[in-house]
């Protein structure tokens, strides 16, 4: 490929090297492979450049409708791509876009969205997009390079942490064209290639002279995204509606795609008065997370009468982590023993039966519900081979073969207990007058962090905690505001806390940012446990160098394997399906299901309204 120029003006900022290109004669450029219309992280994407639309969308759905549902907590800002404030969740996703949209039914393939084609070198040691001359944003300004350069060096500046990773390993970022664009690396990295497809992309002049790194509601984002924010009710209730002036509503990729006219948010205090208002038509989904609430408490009016229905929809992705994180900061928790023994004494089996009737199943591993997932029998073959050199820095069980206890199912639990304070007493802990005392002579107490309104979880840890008293360990479960929350994980200011860490079948560069030792100790990042484990480390790295799926797999294994046996994290229930209710009116093919299954209920994706 060629690029044309008259000069070339390089400055410096934030480490990285920026070039301006003004346009006059040809200078050639290292070979490469073709500009195409899709990248994937092994093998060729599965739909051609012609293609029609993704597999999973009826590309005749009609458009309009609205989803109306429902989110437990507050808002104080409307920007998600900052650490500070608490914006709703959904913003990311739902009103940004990026240069490449993702297929849910590849396990890590994209597809030129904002971009028109990518172009990247046979090592991957850099990548070059180029812009669709149509693409707009909402007030009808067309995305310009400048904007997206000033997209990328802001969020990897001044944005959020989780952008902060793949900005330090661009070692260029350089126009090579009117509607051109190139990043170089610091090395060849398969995945770089992908993640700098995936940023969003915000309006350069909507934010000259305001401080992007600050949150609140006075900003109302332009993008260029199918959905603008229409309503917002600080705290109470946020509306996004469809532009029908949305620039890509013919592109094959999102044709299909945004068919609901209206997207309603409401904020409740807690999950029973969202369920409350479900039930009496305010909200018209709902999306569910207990199996025995699912069997038991969906026999309502709506239900009886056909009004609202109720859908199952299975997936094949991993179940990811959800549970009770423990801070290796602190130095009870540093000892694996003491994270062993109080996993010993939370009796999954009599909580699940408590809470769920028995019908839920429980996370495994990370990758559990999936091929990524470990073999809870001894290592061999290449995850073997992967982990023996760092056998020193591996726990009990990583070798050897390792399943997270269960409890016996009954209430007392002597067995779970019984082991728990064997394994105390093996860290230095003892028992005076009933009490748990440390090492260093101290009683053994410790808070247990959770978010506003996650009454289910509360109730878990009230026969959690009964069972630590009979272990003389007192504990205080504190239920903050979400922003005391989001404020106290950020800066690792827990003993204990619930965490939620969402997994995909093509993990990446952010399993650094989630349990890399350099993320142990910066403030935001997901690394809550405060994980540094050169084992954990190199099996990302094995990972990321992977140029084969069988080696990628065997590393994400390995890795598995290694975060499992690390005790730091008490397991909770995994979804190998989504239970959603919802109105008989909001419909989606459930012939067309993709590998990411329980994506289609997030409606924008591939519902529509069908009176």
């Amino acid at each position: 490929m060629t690029v044309a120029f008259l000069d070339t003006i390089s400055f410096r900022n934030s480490g990285v090297a920026f070039v301006a290109l003004a346009l006059s004669s040809f200078v050639g450029i290292s070979a490469s492979a073709d500009p195409a219309h899709a990248i994937s992280m092994y093998g060729a994407p599965a739909l051609p450049p012609d293609f029609d639309s993704l597999p999973y969308v009826n590309p005749d759905a009609p458009k309009g409708g609205r989803a109306v549902s429902g989110e437990v907590g507050s808002f104080d800002s409307l920007n998600p791509h900052i650490l500070k404030g608490s914006p709703p969740w959904q913003l990311r996703f739902l009103a940004y876009e990026s240069l490449m949209g993702r297929s849910w039914d590849e396990a890590f393939t994209l597809y030129c969205l904002l971009c028109e084609t990518i172009e990247t070198g046979p090592n991957r040691s850099w990548v070059e997009f180029t812009l669709r001359p149509e693409a707009r944003f909402s007030d009808g300004s067309p995305v310009t390079v400048e904007d997206v350069m000033w997209s990328y060096e802001t969020l990897g500046t001044q944005g959020h942490p989780r952008y902060h990773a793949a900005w330090a390993r661009v070692a260029a970022m350089e126009q090579t064209g009117p509607r051109s664009l190139r990043f170089t690396f610091t090395e060849p990295d398969r995945e770089l290639v992908l993640l700098m497809g995936m940023r969003p992309i915000l309006k350069k002049a909507q934010w000259e002279g305001r401080d992007f790194a600050q949150s609140g509601l006075d900003v109302i984002p332009i993008t260029t995204a199918p959905y603008v924010i229409d309503q917002v009710v600080p705290g109470r209730t946020l509306v996004l509606k469809r532009d029908p002036e949305y620039w890509g509503r013919d592109l094959p990729f999102m044709r299909g795609q945004a068919n609901l006219d209206e997207l309603r948010m409401e904020f409740f205090a807690d999950g029973t008065a969202m369920f409350e208002a479900f039930k009496a038509g305010l909200l018209n989904v709902n999306r569910e997370n207990n199996a025995e609430k699912w069997a038991t408490q969906y026999d309502f009016p709506a239900v009886r009468g056909g009004d609202v229905v109720l859908s199952e929809i299975p997936h094949g992705r991993p179940s990811g982590m959800t549970g009770f994180a423990m801070n290796l900061r602190q130095p009870a928790f540093a000892d694996w023993r003491v994270r062993e023994a109080l996993l010993q004494a939370f009796n999954f089996a009599y909580i699940n039966e408590t809470m769920t009737g028995g019908r839920q199943k429980r996370i495994t591993s990370y990758f559990s519900n999936s091929t990524l997932a470990m073999d809870h029998g001894p290592a061999s073959g290449r995850v073997r081979a992967l982990l023996e050199p760092y056998a020193e820095d591996l726990l009990p069980g990583a070798l050897e073969g390792y399943s997270l206890p269960e409890g016996d199912g009954t209430a007392r639990n002597r067995d779970g207990l019984r082991r728990a304070l064997d394994l105390f007493a093996e860290a230095g802990f003892t028992l005076d007058q009933g009490r748990m005392m440390d090492p260093s002579g101290r009683p053994f107490r410790f808070e247990i962090l959770l978010p506003q309104g996650m009454g289910e979880e509360a109730s878990m840890l009230d026969i959690y905690a009964r069972a630590l008293d009979r272990l003389g360990i007192g504990v205080t479960i504190s239920s903050v505001d979400p922003a005391q929350f989001n404020i106290r994980t950020a800066e690792f200011d827990f003993d204990m806390a619930w965490t939620r860490i969402g997994l995909s079948l093509s993990p990446g560069n952010e399993q650094r940012l989630y349990w890399g030792s350099a993320a142990a100790d910066q403030p935001g990042s997901r690394n809550l446990m405060g994980i540094a484990s050169p084992a954990v480390d190199a099996m990302i790295d094995q990972m990321l160098a992977a140029e084969e799926e069988a080696e990628f797999t065997a590393a994400v294994q390995a890795l598995d394997r290694v975060l499992t046996t690390g005790r730091y994290v008490i397991p909770l229930y995994q979804w190998d399906r989504t239970w959603i209710a919802h109105a008989k009116e909001l419909t989606y093919d459930a012939a067309r299901t993709p590998v990411y299954g329980d994506w289609v209920d997030w409606m924008p994706n591939a519902w529509w309204w069908q009176d």
